[in-house]
């Protein structure tokens, strides 16, 4: 699973989710898109999950690029301990997605596999998703 190789520091705030997307808005590198409608932390899991269905639904024909990175960690304290005493330990990586950001491109597929294969997909992310198609590209 997706996790960085080393941070400044081992342990995140929490932070808030506010606004839109303003990088990773516009498809960039392939001709079909996953876009987010909502925001959310997508786990590494998640985004493996996402991966795995798309690759599977394009029958392994075509490119996928993941334009999200979980870089932000989420600590957890063990069950049944007592309040207090620190924070817990680093347990799983999330990425911050924010509304309109780009989350996975596809190409080298028609247009029919390509929906198929981000639909699919967006049933295994936390939030709601629109399918969005290049400009340049004729359906």
């Amino acid at each position: 699973m997706l996790q960085p190789k080393r941070t400044k520091y081992r342990k995140c705030q929490k932070g808030r989710i506010k606004g839109l997307a303003t990088r990773g808005v516009s498809i960039a590198f392939g001709s079909f898109g996953l876009k987010a409608l909502e925001p959310a932390w997508v786990t590494a899991k998640q985004i493996e999950a996402v991966r795995m269905a798309i690759t599977k639904a394009m029958k392994r024909q075509g490119k996928i690029w993941v334009r999200i990175f979980p870089d932000k960690s989420v600590t957890t304290k063990p069950a049944e301990v007592r309040m207090g005493s620190g924070k817990g330990a680093p347990d799983y990586w999330v990425s911050v997605v924010k509304p309109g950001r780009i989350l996975f491109e596809l190409d080298g597929v028609d247009y029919s596999i390509a929906l198929k294969a981000l639909k699919s997909a967006s049933y295994k992310l936390p939030i709601q998703t629109s399918v969005v198609v290049r400009n340049d590209f004729k359906i």
